[in-house]
């Protein structure tokens, strides 16, 4: 919050502090006693290839039994809002939702760090937040071989896409948040300017 001081007004950046404060307070009196203590903290992996394919990234928090290893990820926001975003592969996100993925793709990522030899059993999605009724959240997810199967599958796709530098255009509705963002910040590129650099 320093960092982007710029951002708030006085009585914001006053308000902002005074609610962090009180949500992490609140939040630590309830979980710390029940912390595993064998733990890695924002921890970057790299140098990791799976069928072909580089993957990188930076974990909140590992906790260890052993060689087998339980992914924390730590989540602002209400929790109520993030459900559909837990759910596998469905009919109406044939993806599956975005922390899912994440989940997945944390358990491919640290299961193919060969330095380690490392075992993903779950990944803990925890709501440093809590809902309106003021009760803090966690959601754990463990994941099958299919899971990882579907996901492999998804990276090598978009990977392919990027070296074919097959981009996303968006899907042009009103209200779509991210169609917005481009539009707002001058970054949209026109259908016929991507098919002119094609040729």
């Amino acid at each position: 919050m320093h960092r982007h001081r710029e951002s708030f007004t006085k009585e914001q950046f006053d308000r902002r502090l005074e609610y962090g404060h009180d949500i992490l307070t609140n939040y630590y009196k309830k979980y710390s006693a029940s912390w595993n203590m064998i733990v890695a903290i924002e921890r970057n992996i790299r140098n990791v290839v799976v069928n072909g394919v580089p993957l990188k990234g930076k974990l909140d928090k590992l906790e260890f039994d052993g060689k087998e290893v339980n992914v924390v990820d730590y989540k602002t926001g209400d929790p109520d809002k993030s459900k559909n975003k837990l759910l596998p592969p469905n009919e109406k996100d044939p993806n599956g939702g975005d922390y899912w993925r994440q989940a997945v793709f944390y358990k491919i990522l640290i299961d193919h760090y060969e330095q380690r030899g490392w075992q993903v059993v779950s990944t803990d999605f925890d709501f440093i937040e809590p809902d309106k009724k003021k009760v803090y959240h966690k959601q754990r997810v463990f994941i099958s071989p299919a899971d990882t199967e579907t996901v492999t599958q998804q990276i090598a796709t978009v990977w392919q896409k990027i070296q074919d530098h097959d981009f996303y255009i968006g899907c042009g509705k009103e209200d779509c948040h991210w169609c917005q963002f481009v539009k707002t910040n001058d970054l949209a590129v026109a259908l016929h300017e991507l098919q002119e650099e094609e040729t």
